[in-house]
């Protein structure tokens, strides 16, 4: 199992705005979304709530693969890239719960598992 970089888990620590979470249909047609319910489960886990998600819920099911976009407060951008784990129950989803606001629905939370990690074109993992 992979894990951030430690400046990229920083990075993620001084994000600003809302990431953008990209996945693939089963024609490798991609999705994206902008996502402001996210957080850092652990080094090799970003969770992104499932609040309202159709086509990147759809693509998930499917085994998409996909990708997390952020910038910092020094507008330095960031992509990690993964698998993604589509979990409605154990640790991961109760943690969730706890720090997801109680007026959006959490349906589940999908879970980007670090593979690749990128600024820019330099691949740092």
């Amino acid at each position: 199992m992979s894990t951030l970089p430690d400046d990229v888990s920083k990075a993620w620590d001084n994000r600003e705005g809302p990431i953008v979470f990209t996945t693939t249909d089963g024609y490798g047609k991609p999705n994206s979304i902008y996502a402001t319910c996210v957080k850092k489960f652990n080094e090799s886990k970003l969770v992104v709530a499932d609040n309202y998600f159709s086509k990147t819920r759809a693509n998930i099911i499917i085994g998409s693969k996909g990708a997390i976009l952020f910038i910092t407060k020094d507008r330095k951008a960031f992509q990690v890239k993964g698998s993604i784990d589509y979990v409605r129950q154990g640790e991961i989803y109760d943690d969730m719960k706890m720090w997801l606001d109680a007026k959006f629905p959490g349906r589940a939370a999908a879970v980007l598992n670090v593979e690749e990690v990128y600024t820019g074109a330099e691949r740092l993992l």
